[in-house]
């Protein structure tokens, strides 16, 4: 056994808290890890997990162990990287999360381009609205829409989002164009669930702050099915500006409320805290930074002509 094997299959058994988890994330058999970890035990002549039918626990060395260990491999992945990666490229894999939506619409096409100028990466993309857990389902990086929860993770702010409200021509025929954030309230409303709080609408104006209790109509957690139902003229909705290129630009949704602004949703990229990013993962975070900066550029309305 390659003493290096057994470290990786020792730390994501404890981290993952299951010796399936650990295989599923190491990309081999429940068995071959299991025979890694007793292997290194013997090796090292401690006990290091404690094994029991229903789950893993760690045992006071194994601590000691998984303390140091992640840093140590991510040490080595990275002095291993800097000395093939100058000559090949980035190779190897990295895991990566992100909301469904976003990342449907721009992850997505984010990662494609990383790909293209690195031909050699694998990128495995997790979609989920769920807070992954970065250390038990082996997360490299994850993409975060919202104050991202910072305990145990080190966050790189790539920029904001912006929120608008809109409707369908066909609904604001039938039920007349809002005039003041107030006027939300009498309206049969779109909620998308994902937000923080998903039925307060807060809006900033010249005469001030308004937030605005709506009546929901129908709720979904999915800002494209929220998007698709105002399209169809269910209601006024209130979307991220990544989801309504195209339908606004067609007519399909017409914006409300001109002099009022939605709020700002940070985007973070974050990672496990402590950790020493592999050099492919901390290139990626920087290409999302500059992707994301210049889809902001390309969304800023035009200045009027001097």
């Amino acid at each position: 056994m390659d003493l290096i094997d057994g470290l990786k299959a020792f730390v994501a058994t404890a981290q993952s808290g299951s010796f399936t988890a650990a295989a599923d994330r190491l990309g081999m058999s429940n068995r071959l890890t299991s025979k890694y970890v007793a292997e290194l035990e013997t090796r090292l002549g401690v006990r290091l997990l404690q094994r029991t039918t229903r789950k893993v626990g760690i045992t006071p060395a194994g601590e000691r162990l998984l303390a140091r260990a992640p840093a140590l491999l991510d040490e080595l992945d990275a002095l291993i990287g800097e000395v093939t990666e100058d000559t090949r490229g980035f190779s190897g894999v990295i895991r990566v999360s992100a909301p469904v939506t976003f990342g449907e619409i721009f992850v997505r096409d984010l990662l494609g381009r990383f790909c293209t100028e690195h031909p050699d990466l694998v990128v495995d993309l997790r979609l989920d609205d769920a807070h992954v857990d970065l250390a038990s389902d082996g997360i490299d990086l994850a993409f975060r829409i919202g104050q991202p929860d910072v305990a145990a993770l080190t966050a790189r702010r790539l920029g904001q989002i912006g929120s608008r409200l809109v409707a369908a021509p066909a609904y604001l025929d039938s039920h007349g164009m809002p005039t003041h954030p107030r006027d939300l309230a009498a309206h049969r409303c779109i909620v998308d669930t994902n937000r923080r709080a998903p039925d307060r609408w807060v809006l900033r104006g010249a005469d001030g702050e308004h937030a605005i209790h709506v009546a929901g109509h129908i709720f979904a957690n999915s800002a494209r099915v929220v998007r698709d139902l105002a399209v169809s003229g269910h209601g006024i909705a209130f979307l991220p500006d990544f989801v309504l290129p195209g339908t606004l630009d067609a007519g399909e949704l017409v914006p409300l409320l001109d002099g009022y602004e939605g709020e700002e949703i940070p985007v973070s990229a974050v990672w496990l805290e402590g950790r020493s990013l592999p050099r492919k993962v901390r290139a990626l975070v920087e290409f999302a930074r500059q992707d994301f900066a210049q889809l902001l550029r390309r969304r800023e309305p035009a200045a009027p002509p001097a």
